[in-house]
């Protein structure tokens, strides 16, 4: 089967989360010939992959949001119909777009989206609602913003679309608007798979974000609502990691029978054989994250101030790469400003080899889905400390009828004395921490391993691949009918 994987600031450009599960999944299926359909943020990252892609990448359609704002004028104008007038109408206004009248206007004609931001009927339906919307905002700012959020969505419309058998996001957004383009374009079923809840996420980054004015913060949370409400009408099957992100899912309109929970999985095996640390007179504390805002460092740093000054023999490894080089320098002068000498910042590191000196892990994520180094912490019986986001309280704490017990501490998000108080249960005592691994390992040898996982992915892309055969037929059958009919 010829798979589009749709991936969006991710694989292969960056280590760690979803590119770690993504590049495990293509090199754990070689019987399946996948296509890499990837957008990043800035073409100046064109080519440079991270990753030795596996031999059953065939071919990867790179796309950067950034060419967009390198589009010049100078197309003929665009006469509308009066359908694709309604579906303009409903994308300005971020409602209900009809995304079929969409993708015909500007794949299938061509349709310049530069030609179409200036046309007389875009600006009649932008002022309309600058009328409604926004009466006492400037009318630049408006259009700017409005420009802003549309002109990439328009411009990935007009993009190649590789051929394959199925499109299988991995996420929504830019990711699975060009998801649905494929299936669209190429008659193909569609999937989604979603790491954390996409919408959520961006609200989250949206809500705090400076560049956006305070003004525009609905509106663009709406944009990628938007976005992501078609790729739940227009996917054939709806993948989450835990039945929490599924009923967030159908909550935001996707149809519950599409809606399938299959949870990470981690290479067992060799977690599992990492021995205990040896005794040494510490208690070592690894953090496996990327350098980033969503994993709040700064409240990490904090909280292990608190630790340090009630617990001497203590250190802290924030073991991942850097993804945000501001955030990652605010970070380096926190720990130095707060006297932190027993923290180091080591990079990417070898986390299986790096593991045998930790005591535990610690997690202070503000958002995450079902991060695979929990997983993989547990799975080495170091139990951990989580913020209670994703389902990190499941893999702790076990889902219902789950009876083997916690395997750490879940606190809520950016709660410093809380981290502290559960970093300090773990420090002072190593029979907990033997007991609560030992419940971790055994949660991770159940119910999230790696094997598992690729059994219920390979079952996904069989159905798919069921479905659309039958669906040929179909077809087939109804042409010669017409044909015999005429």
């Amino acid at each position: 089967m010829r798979v589009c994987l749709v991936l969006e600031g991710s694989y292969p450009y960056v280590y760690g989360g979803v590119s770690t599960w993504m590049h495990g999944c293509i090199r754990a299926m070689p019987e399946h010939e996948f296509i890499l359909w990837v957008i990043g943020a800035k073409a100046a990252d064109r080519g440079k992959f991270v990753y030795e892609l596996p031999a059953n990448v065939a071919e990867v359609h790179e796309v950067f949001l950034d060419d967009a704002l390198r589009l010049r004028g100078g197309a003929p104008p665009v006469h509308f119909t009066p359908e694709e007038c309604a579906a303009l109408r409903e994308l300005v206004r971020l409602g209900a777009p009809d995304w079929e009248v969409l993708f015909r206007l500007f794949h299938e004609k061509r349709a310049h989206p530069l030609a179409v931001l200036q046309s007389r009927e875009f600006m009649a339906l932008f002022t309309k609602l600058c009328e409604e919307e926004y009466p006492y905002t400037a009318f630049a700012d408006a259009f700017h913003t409005v420009r802003s959020m549309l002109l990439p969505v328009l411009w990935l419309m007009t993009g190649e679309v590789p051929e394959a058998d199925c499109y299988h996001a991995i996420c929504t957004g830019y990711g699975g608007l060009l998801a649905c383009l494929g299936g669209s374009v190429r008659h193909r079923p569609v999937l989604l798979t979603e790491h954390g809840i996409y919408t959520r996420e961006r609200e989250e980054e949206i809500i705090r974000a400076e560049w956006v004015a305070p003004d525009f913060k609905a509106r663009w949370t709406r944009f990628f609502y938007m976005l992501s409400e078609q790729i739940y009408r227009q996917a054939d099957r709806v993948t989450s990691l835990f039945p929490r992100a599924r009923s967030i899912q159908i909550g935001m309109g996707c149809e519950p029978g599409k809606c399938i929970v299959i949870p990470n999985g981690v290479d067992y095996e060799k977690f599992c054989a990492i021995p205990p640390k040896a005794e040494d007179g510490w208690v070592d504390i690894g953090a496996v994250v990327r350098l980033a805002p969503i994993k709040d460092i700064k409240t990490l740093l904090y909280a292990f101030l608190e630790l340090s000054a009630r617990c001497k023999n203590v250190r802290l490894h924030i073991l991942g790469g850097v993804d945000d080089e501001e955030y990652a320098r605010e970070c380096y002068a926190l720990a130095e400003q707060l006297g932190l000498e027993n923290v180091r910042f080591t990079g990417r590191v070898d986390i299986a080899a790096y593991l045998q000196k930790l005591d535990f892990t610690i997690l202070t994520s503000i958002s995450e889905g079902q991060p695979l180094s929990v997983l993989e912490s547990l799975a080495a019986r170091r139990p951990c400390v989580t913020t209670d986001v994703g389902c990190c309280r499941e893999l702790l704490e076990g889902t219902p009828g789950d009876t083997l017990g916690a395997a750490g501490f879940c606190v809520p998000p950016m709660y410093r004395q809380g981290l502290a108080d559960a970093m300090e249960k773990l420090c002072v005592s190593r029979p907990l921490r033997q007991r609560m691994g030992a419940i971790g390992q055994q949660r991770v040898a159940q119910s999230y391993r790696h094997e598992q996982m690729l059994a219920r992915y390979r079952a996904l892309y069989a159905e798919t691949a069921a479905t659309a055969q039958k669906e040929k037929e179909t077809e087939s059958e109804e042409l010669w009918l017409e044909l015999g009919s005429n």
